[in-house]
Parts: C-alpha cells; sequence; structure tokens
C-alpha cells in the first residue's frame, strides 16, 4: 500500500480527511499499522474548536491523534529493540533524549525547542492507516490487553497513574474525583483497583454520571451543586476525603476537592486550564494539607502501569462508549466534543468491531 488517509483539524470544529503517501521508516524508527487511536480532551479544547498554542508547543497542521497503539509492520535501521509484528504503545511526546528531562523519561517536559515534537501536535499522529514513530517512544503492548486498552495508557490512564503516585492511595483513603469525563472514570478505575476504601465522583453532565456508576467505578455520585463540600462531609462523617483528585480544571469544583479534603489530606490536579480561588490560611496552611500539580507521565511509569494493568485484569477500553471508523472521525471528533460520552476511539480492522458500553 503506498497512500493512506489521515484526519486532521483546522480549528473550526470540523475534521479534513486527506489522502498522503505511507511513509517509510528510518534510522531508529518504525512504521505502524495503527489499530486505535483515542482522543484526549486536549485535542478538544486546544486543537478541535481553536488552534490555541503558540511557537513551538502549537499546532503544526499535523495529522491528528496523540493517544495511539497499534502493531509494528516495518522497523527501520537502528532499531535495538523492537521488531515487525509487534504490538505497541506510542509515549506521545518525541523528546530530545538527552536532557534531563527526558532522561528521567519525562519526555513531555522535554525542554527542546528543536526536539520536543508531539504525536498529533507538532508531528503526525495516530488519526491514519499507519504512523511514523522513533523506537525510544515505544512501549510494548501485552497480548491480554486490547489496541484500545494500550491507546489509553500514554495519556488518559497515565496521567492518572502518575497523579495517584503522588498523593498514594491505599485501602485507608476516602478519595473524591471532580470530573467524571476519560480522566475522572480512569481516576475511578484505578482507585478501585488501588483498593480505595470509598470513591466519590462530581460531575455536571448526567450521562457522565450514570457512566461512573452503571460502571461501579464510584460509590456515590453528586451532581455538581454548591452544597457539594457539605454533602461530602457529611458522607465522611463531618471529616472530609483523604485524598482529592481534579479532573476537571474547573474553577468551583477545584474549591470543592480542597474544601472537601480532610486535614493532612492530600489533593492532585490533573486538569488542564480554569483558575482556582482559595483561602491559604483555613484551606491548607491551618490543616496542613498538600496540593500537587501532576502533568502526564513518564516512559517508566507507563510500563509499570501496563504491568499492573495486566496484573489487575483492568481494561481502559472498558471505558470507550463509542468506535468510529477513521472515515468517520468527524463523528468521533464532534461526540466527544459535547461531552456527552465516555471515551471515544478511532478504530481500525478488528478493533473497530469490538463492542463498546453505551452511555
Amino acid at each position: 500500500m503506498s497512500k493512506m488517509m489521515g484526519a486532521y483539524l483546522p480549528g473550526n470544529s470540523t475534521t479534513e480527511l486527506r489522502e498522503l503517501p505511507v511513509p517509510e521508516p528510518g534510522h531508529g524508527e518504525v512504521l505502524l499499522r495503527m489499530k486505535a487511536c483515542t482522543i484526549c480532551g486536549s485535542d478538544i479544547r486546544c486543537i478541535y474548536h481553536e488552534h490555541l498554542g503558540k511557537g513551538p508547543e502549537g499546532y503544526q497542521g499535523v495529522i491528528a491523534g496523540h493517544e495511539p497503539a497499534g502493531r509494528i509492520v516495518k522497523a527501520g535501521p537502528g532499531c535495538r529493540k523492537f521488531r515487525e509484528g509487534d504490538r505497541v504503545i506510542v509515549y506521545h511526546i518525541s523528546g530530545c533524549g538527552v536532557c534531563n528531562d527526558c532522561r528521567r523519561g519525562y519526555m513531555i517536559s522535554c525542554t527542546s525547542e528543536t526536539y520536543r515534537r508531539a504525536y498529533g501536535w507538532q508531528r503526525d499522529g495516530g488519526m491514519a492507516d499507519f504512523l511514523l514513530a522513533e523506537e525510544k517512544d515505544l512501549i510494548h503492548l501485552p497480548d491480554s490487553l486490547s489496541f484500545a486498552d494500550g491507546a489509553q495508557v500514554a495519556c488518559g490512564f497515565g496521567t492518572v497513574y502518575e497523579g495517584l503516585q503522588k498523593i498514594g492511595i491505599s485501602g485507608d483513603d476516602a478519595v473524591l474525583i471532580t470530573g467524571l469525563g476519560p480522566v475522572g472514570l480512569a481516576t475511578g478505575a484505578l482507585c478501585r483497583a488501588m483498593g480505595a476504601r470509598r470513591i466519590i465522583g462530581i460531575d455536571v453532565i448526567p450521562e457522565r454520571c450514570k457512566l461512573a456508576a452503571d460502571l461501579k467505578l464510584c460509590d456515590t455520585v453528586l451532581a455538581a451543586a454548591p452544597d457539594n463540600v457539605t454533602a461530602i462531609r457529611d458522607l465522611t462523617g463531618g471529616r472530609g476525603v483523604e485524598r482529592a483528585v481534579d479532573c476537571s480544571a474547573n474553577d468551583s469544583a477545584r474549591a470543592t476537592a480542597i474544601r472537601a479534603t480532610r486535614k493532612w489530606g492530600k489533593i492532585v490536579f490533573l486538569g488542564e486550564g480554569g483558575r482556582v480561588e482559595f483561602n491559604p490560611s483555613p484551606d491548607i496552611i491551618h490543616d496542613q494539607k498538600t496540593i500537587h500539580g501532576s502533568w502526564v507521565t513518564s516512559t517508566w511509569l507507563m510500563e509499570d502501569l501496563v504491568e499492573r494493568l495486566v496484573r489487575w485484569n483492568l481494561h481502559p477500553a472498558d471505558l470507550v462508549t463509542h468506535r468510529f471508523g477513521l472515515d468517520n472521525a468527524g463523528g468521533a471528533y464532534a461526540l466527544m466534543a459535547s461531552g456527552r460520552c465516555g471515551k471515544v476511539a478511532v478504530c481500525f480492522d478488528e478493533e473497530l468491531n469490538l463492542p463498546a458500553k453505551p452511555v
């Protein structure tokens, strides 16, 4: 096959399909036959509706999609570990490999303006029949996980796993999740697997609340309301939760996460954008609380997460409520933009025919 189709995001809430030549892998590169590419909220916020990023961080008019998983169909010269036929996940930022952050595995924080390029943002991503990737960006996908499972590891589940590692989750903890979009749902799934004693979720969209309840990712689901802090304290013996995770980027939801956390508790912010207002002394200092910021994850923690997904028999694809073929990528992005869904995936070949969980 010499030609392929790829989806682009012009920034006006539409999607364009274009025919392109199939790329040839160079030194240290592989060519993937795409199997699944899920859509991230940042794609909607920063590319689909309008191009918000500036300079080297901006969208560069490339094939969309930064949550890809597929099978290697061709390996270029110089590849050391992966070969044709391997099932892989792509870490969605390709860094320089030699700065301090890259050496730690956090290519998301690569400091090179020349070499840091995110798939689907500054280099071609996974919304195409084939994807050209660098071998250093690959994570092995075990046979017991589907490609739709793998597609969510780098960005959605990996982002959550990183944040939860920072605040720690155990059977001693009641956890609050503000925002039950795909990242919030992933938080519920991982908190459940890590043994959280009680999980409370909040969202403003009824479909998301229902999905979190139906999938048993939360023990209690509350509609967003001004009295959420009081309700959460009532549910926790008046003390509040030990851990809170904000996935909403909403001002009032973030304030709820802070104020509904008990003394000595820990909070992590995962949702990007927005603001938050709080009173440092009563909300944080006097109650000895800690707020963490967390941005995506590292390659080593991705590998760690993949191992644990297998051990826990946890499948991120359970959060996929809708699957689309590449020819209807426009419908996939429009649905994701509506917020009335779980995770949305563009799938290929055998992955397209697997069932999704209806909202």
